[in-house]
């Protein structure tokens, strides 16, 4: 049975292992929809994937987490083990059953033992502002609470990286400014967060360092400072410019 780890302090977590793409490219049939491409990630983060609508951001953090298996070229971690990981997509995939039982479901298949579950789903719930909620069925909360109640049950796994597509689009404002909490509070745990977004507002908020992405070619990699004041190409000048960046 694999051993579980209550979540702790950030200062007591290692940081976890470099997420290495090299050369990847990704397929389908004879179109190219991502690469070839090649970075590392190193650190916490956050780490902030731009571009417009179709450039790859979905499929580099699928590639990413191990949902999707690279054309060519390799995906890889540092270290001798893969990193606890978590993903919360856009529309989050709940269960048919209520908040609470989302978590402590998540919780055994994860090996927890039993008489843990339900406190840690209780107080992920609490942190996440969702205890008066705990009962109802998953699938009936508002966009903002699935989406808080998706982090909440990656919070209790206790992730090192955790990957975020698109977690605040077409949420309200009040909806936005929590999960972006949330995000916070992972980065400060010790967390590293891959993040999806088309948000400049937001990334200038969250992003340390930026990937940016158009034509499912990888055009920057950099600082977030340096992306947002002094871009080096083309494409990501006319993304910051407002203008249509194919």
């Amino acid at each position: 049975m694999t051993s579980f780890q209550v979540p702790r302090l950030a200062s007591s977590i290692l940081s976890p292992p470099a997420l290495c793409f090299d050369d990847v490219m990704f397929s389908k049939g004879n179109e190219v929809l991502l690469g070839p491409c090649s970075f590392t990630l190193e650190g916490l983060g956050p780490t902030l994937v731009m571009g417009p609508n179709g450039a790859g951001k979905s499929l580099l953090l699928r590639l990413a987490h191990g949902l999707l298996v690279p054309t060519r070229g390799q995906v890889t971690w540092s270290g001798e083990h893969c990193p606890r990981q978590a993903m919360v997509f856009q529309h989050p995939v709940l269960l048919r059953r209520s908040a609470t039982a989302n978590l402590t479901h998540a919780l055994a298949v994860n090996n927890v033992p039993r008489k843990m579950r339900t406190k840690l789903a209780h107080d992920a719930l609490e942190r996440f502002g969702l205890t008066a909620r705990s009962n109802t069925p998953a699938r009936v909360l508002s966009g903002g609470e699935q989406q808080r109640l998706a982090l909440a049950r990656a919070w209790v796994l206790s992730p090192q990286v955790l990957f975020l597509d698109e977690p605040t689009a077409a949420l309200d404002p009040a909806a936005i400014k929590a999960v972006e909490a949330a995000v916070r509070e992972f980065h400060q745990r010790g967390t590293r967060i891959v993040m999806t977004t088309h948000d400049l507002h937001q990334a200038r908020r969250l992003a340390a360092d930026v990937l940016f992405l158009s034509g499912g070619i990888l055009r920057e990699h950099t600082p977030s400072e340096t992306f947002f004041d002094k871009p080096v190409s083309r494409e990501a000048q006319a993304y910051i410019a407002g203008e249509l960046v194919e």
